[in-house]
């Protein structure tokens, strides 16, 4: 696995140094990759010495003449016999070489996904362990752009640059070194183009980083504007609000494409800088050699090798250059990785956890505090207590806290004050997974994942029998429409499902909670977005859910929290009112006036000084 300790990514060299973390645990397969690379490039070293000497001999043959002292068959004085010989060794060099050459590709290719591998793994775990404090502050589109576009931007930088790397380093050496056998002089002149080389890219791709930066950031930002368009997509067309959508989508596009645009310019100047300084070593090396072959002091074969060999030095030379600048926008991806990797993780469950004995469902909120910013409190000095078995319904206004109560209380997030009982065990002193095996859900929002209906059913319990699963529906009135599908139960649903209605999907949510068996239910605003009739399907087989258990019911619709054992009105984070339906009508507070405005379709406005309770 990945660690996310270590620099910050926000620091230029943090990531490149992390990005060598990665690799370090597959420092064996690098090193063979290394050695295969070697051989490669090795073997297809010779082959400018074996050009140079097949050129000689046709030259001496040539110079020589007919009957000259070269052994063999000769025409015109060229002994092409030898000439052959040397051809079929370079030509066995050179299929060797590319054996090496591919066995390292597939070394290097094994690495780059394992490292990917253990990254995506990190990620999906550490989206485990955010709280939904993280996800409330980040928009869905900006943190799968990190984990998907950075990550698969990160794979193609490591997959192009490592093995480029590994033999462009060690062709400089190895061509440096056979240049220095052939020509000192020669060598030295190649050798001064280097540190100009070096100092060029350093200087270009240390502007090129922060363009990078910007292309990604501006990626994320894109998605995230694309993933909202998407979901809400419908309300968009409702609203004729496609030609703004437009526009924010075509500002997000023409960000990136600037950022694109600079970072691609910024890093592809590397290359054609390089190119510059090598042809001009080039010329100046083809030049001097041209005089030393009429002076004598080198034979036309080794000028031939020497120009072939600092080509081949200048080649790996504008390779390294060119993979600084694209290493350039992995480093930026790996920072925002890494800052996912980073983030601020939810508390660590207790070391030595406790849970009750026999979980009945009895309920206490002792003087809880919370607040989302320090500056401004939302609940204060909150106590409530819920028996096993009752329906307690939370009503008020919206930013009342009623949602928050259902967030505490299965520790999505954390009290700042106070503590949570159930059955006399403080929930913060529980295991996540053991607090929230006791409780189901059923929010407003109905989530359904991409499968059958019988496994969305059975989402809420692991190994359930298909007769488990038709109970659990037709206990919860679900079984009815069900089978009025082509597939019944084997029906896949998927975002283009429109066989399925809003409230069929709202049943199937309840069924899952229903298979699950909870002790405590959390129902947040289950039927507002359903139509009457649906409403009394989802309301019975709500009814059914809640028998013999615990309920929290946040609600929006009155009709269905009459019949609660305790309704409970909120007004900033504070408890208001507590009591029956009829016991609130007759005292003619803030839940009679909820329920007048309520009954004549409207509320009225409230007087000075009073707050006027909705179900919102």
């Amino acid at each position: 696995m990945v660690s996310p300790a270590s620099p910050s990514p926000t620091e230029p060299r943090g990531p490149g140094r992390r990005l060598l973390g990665l690799l370090r645990p597959h420092r064996p397969r690098i090193a063979v990759a290394l050695l295969v690379g070697i051989g490669g490039i090795t073997l297809n070293a010779f082959g400018p010495l074996l050009l140079g000497k097949a050129t000689d001999l046709i030259v001496d043959g040539l110079l020589d003449g007919p009957g000259g002292a070269s052994p063999g068959v000769t025409t015109g004085g060229v002994d092409f016999d030898a000439v052959g010989r040397v051809l079929l060794l370079l030509l066995v060099l050179y299929v060797a070489a590319s054996l090496f050459m591919l066995a390292q590709g597939r070394l290097v290719a094994s690495v780059v996904q394992r490292v990917v591998f253990d990254l995506r793994e990190s990620a999906e775990e550490k989206l485990g362990r955010l709280p939904l404090r993280y996800f409330d502050r980040n928009p869905a589109g900006e943190v799968l752009s990190r984990t998907t576009n950075d990550v698969d931007n990160l794979q193609q930088t490591l997959q192009q640059t490592l093995a480029e790397l590994i033999t462009s380093v060690f062709s400089i050496i190895t061509m440096l070194i056979l240049m220095l056998v052939i020509s000192p002089s020669l060598a030295l002149i190649m050798l001064a183009s280097v540190p100009v080389s070096g100092v060029l890219a350093a200087w270009i791709s240390k502007r090129a980083q922060p363009r990078f930066a910007e292309q990604w950031a501006a990626t994320g930002s894109m998605n995230a504007q694309v993933e909202e368009v998407y979901t809400g997509h419908s309300l968009i067309k409702g609203f004729g609000r496609r030609e703004q959508a437009e526009r924010r989508f075509d500002a997000h596009n023409e960000a990136l494409f600037r950022a694109g645009a600079k970072a691609q310019f910024a890093s592809g100047t590397i290359e054609p800088a390089m190119m510059f300084i090598a042809n001009l070593g080039y010329v100046v090396v083809a030049v001097v050699g041209a005089w030393k072959v009429v002076s004598g002091a080198l034979t036309l074969g080794d000028v031939q090798a020497f120009i072939l060999y600092s080509r081949q030095f200048s080649q790996p030379i504008v390779q390294v250059a060119s993979v600084a600048g694209r290493l350039q926008s992995g480093i930026a991806s790996a920072a925002r990785v890494f800052t996912l990797l980073d983030a601020e993780e939810q508390g660590p469950d207790p070391k030595h956890p406790v849970r009750p004995e026999r979980v009945t469902g009895r309920v206490e909120f002792d003087r809880v505090g919370f607040r989302y910013s320090p500056e401004t409190p939302l609940i204060e000095d909150l106590s409530l207590t819920v028996e096993p078995g009752s329906t307690v319904a939370i009503v008020g206004p919206t930013g009342a806290g009623k949602t928050t109560l259902g967030n505490l209380l299965m520790r999505f997030y954390e009290v700042d004050e106070g503590r949570i009982l159930l059955d006399g065990t403080d929930i913060a002193a529980m295991t996540r997974d053991d607090l929230r095996a006791q409780f189901g859900l059923v929010l407003q929002d109905t989530w359904l994942f991409g499968g059958t209906i019988a496994e969305n059913i059975a989402y809420g319990h692991a190994g359930a029998t298909r007769e488990e699963i038709v109970a659990a529906a037709r206990a919860t009135c679900a079984d009815r429409f069900i089978r009025t599908l082509p597939d019944g139960y084997d029906t896949v649903l998927d975002d283009e499902s429109s066989s399925v209605s809003a409230g069929e999907k709202q049943l199937i949510t309840v069924a899952r909670a229903f298979l699950a068996q909870p002790a405590v239910l959390v129902l947040d605003e289950a039927t507002s977005s359903v139509d009457t009739r649906t409403e009394v399907l989802i309301q019975r087989a709500m009814n059914t859910l809640r028998a013999g258990r615990t309920s929290f019911v946040i609600a929006h619709r009155l009709s269905t929290i009459r019949d609660a054992d305790v309704i409970v009105v909120m007004e900033s984070g504070r408890i208001v009112e507590r009591g029956t339906h009829d016991e609130l009508i007759r005292e003619q507070g803030a839940y009679a006036r909820l329920h007048a405005a309520r009954a004549h379709g409207s509320p009225r406005p409230a007087a000075d000084g009073e707050q006027l309770v909705t179900g919102g």
